[in-house]
């Protein structure tokens, strides 16, 4: 049995760092908030899933919104928990297990980089010792190769930084709303060459939550639905270049995002040339432009034409990361993913705001990728 799923309900609270609250509240209003926006009840809910890295287990979640029994599925999957969770409720409603889910995730992470376990990571003692385990080098070395390669030029890193506080700025949920131009950005320190401050997310707090149904329970029904057409998970093959990679290996290979795209539209029986708006993994201005020719939307080293362009801001043919991205949102793990999805439903339905982009989009790609080689695709449509 197999059926088709659709997004009734969409919570996400303000990023950032709580000081008066704990990412586990937000967690719940965030639930709450999806609830209300399906015109549903916790009790109605026969499924749950959701994750977090470092706030806590969200089946325990239940404390708060109600001992229902409900079956509740924790997920970790590193920046692609959001897109697992939602991943498994829609498992759950088309096997016929429930005609309600939700999916909530949330996270609450200090400043600084992320601490690496390398046991869990499967890396040896020595990769941190040596202190290799620090993201922003795998980002700065990844997008250097890539420039130098596809021949584009350093300065698109701060056109996109640009554009994302530019969304921010724009965005009530967001963390950093500041306008940056990319001349903020040029002058900003240098972290790893040829990242600058500006161009890295910031580790932060935040809590997203979705109320998923069955197709057929929305029929009648006064939400306003959006359709999950896909989604895909997929890891690393040999030869791609990940995240925390402890060696270049001599043959190349494509990147797990390739095998995760492909999928989705398989699956969704679209093309990328279908897609309206984008939302993705932008843990650093680099990974925007990498990602917007590994998900299909451009050939490789076409990204400066379509960037100068202006087709990618929100007013372009392909508006991406409408919602300031992680750049202007920081990267709470667990709530990120649903983050992407929560700004697309929105975009959708018509109702970002002051963000909302041009004409009436129908069809929406959220990508995230992460640690250590893994990437998830999730398909929206109208």
């Amino acid at each position: 049995m197999s059926r088709d799923v659709a997004i009734v309900g969409v919570g996400c609270r303000p990023f950032g760092r709580y000081r008066d609250t704990t990412a586990r509240r937000q967690a719940v209003a965030a639930v709450h908030d999806a609830l209300r926006d399906a015109d549903l009840r916790w009790s109605d809910i026969g499924f749950a899933a959701g994750g977090s890295m470092s706030a806590g287990t969200a089946d325990t979640l239940v404390s708060d919104l109600g001992l229902t029994g409900v079956p509740f599925v924790n997920v970790f999957n590193g920046c692609a928990t959001g897109s697992s969770s939602l991943l498994s409720a829609v498992h759950a409603i088309g096997a016929g297990s429930a005609d309600y889910a939700v999916v909530v995730g949330f996270d609450s992470h200090p400043r600084g980089a992320f601490t690496i376990d390398t046991d869990a990571m499967g890396l040896p003692a020595w990769y941190g010792a040596a202190g290799l385990a620090v993201t922003a080098q795998f980002f700065a070395l990844k997008i250097q190769r890539y420039l130098h390669e596809h021949d584009l030029p350093p300065r698109l890193l701060a056109t996109v930084a640009a554009k994302a506080f530019r969304n921010g700025s724009l965005n009530p949920n967001a963390w950093r709303r500041k306008l940056l131009s990319e001349k903020d950005i040029e002058g900003s320190m240098m972290v790893n060459d040829p990242l600058r401050q500006y161009m890295l997310c910031s580790p932060g707090d935040g809590a997203c939550a979705l109320v998923l149904a069955a197709a057929e329970r929305v029929r009648g029904h006064r939400a306003d639905p959006v359709t999950v057409a896909a989604v895909t998970v997929r890891t690393r093959r040999p030869g791609s270049f990940e995240v925390l990679s402890p060696s270049l290996s001599v043959g190349r290979g494509h990147s797990p995002t390739v095998d995760a795209a492909a999928a989705a539209y398989e699956i969704a029986g679209i093309g990328p040339e279908d897609i309206d708006l984008a939302q993705l993994q932008d843990t650093d201005a680099g990974a925007e432009i990498i990602h917007l020719a590994e998900t299909g939307l451009c050939d490789h080293g076409a990204q400066a034409e379509l960037i100068d362009s202006g087709a990618t801001g929100l007013g372009g043919r392909l508006p991406v990361n409408t919602d300031g991205g992680c750049l202007a949102n920081g990267e709470p793990i667990g709530a990120s993913g649903l983050r992407q999805i929560h700004e697309s439903v929105q975009q959708l339905r018509g109702r970002a705001g002051e963000r909302q982009v041009a004409g009436t989009p129908k069809t929406a790609l959220c990508h995230v990728y992460g640690a250590p080689g893994l990437s998830a695709c999730t398909l929206l449509t109208r």
